[in-house]
């Protein structure tokens, strides 16, 4: 299990009027989570109307940190108030058993 020992889970509530916008941008960070070398998962998830989670896991901790660097974390946080009613919710977890095909 050491490909995904490190996890995030974030929780995004969106402003009602911008769910859609929500949801077009964690589509759109799809190719920007596959360049991530160190990402061995990554789920965009909308969970209710305008309630969006991300779970994500990397091998190391240095993996964790270099996405929460990165590009993805870097637009959504720029674009937090616009987007948001209020700044994502990131958890750093522990995976203690995973199933990968």
């Amino acid at each position: 299990m050491s490909d995904s020992e490190y996890a995030l889970q974030a929780r995004l509530e969106a402003k009602p009027k911008k769910a859609d916008e929500v949801a077009e941008f964690l589509e759109g960070a799809l190719p920007a989570a596959e360049a991530e070398e160190q990402t061995t998962t990554w789920f965009a998830l909308r969970l209710d109307e305008t309630t969006f989670g991300i779970f994500d896991t990397f091998p190391d901790e240095a993996g964790r940190q270099a996405h929460l660097d990165g590009e993805i974390a870097a637009e959504l946080l720029d674009r937090a108030d616009e987007l948001l009613v209020e700044d994502p919710q990131i958890d750093e977890i522990e995976v203690l058993a995973a199933k990968h095909s």
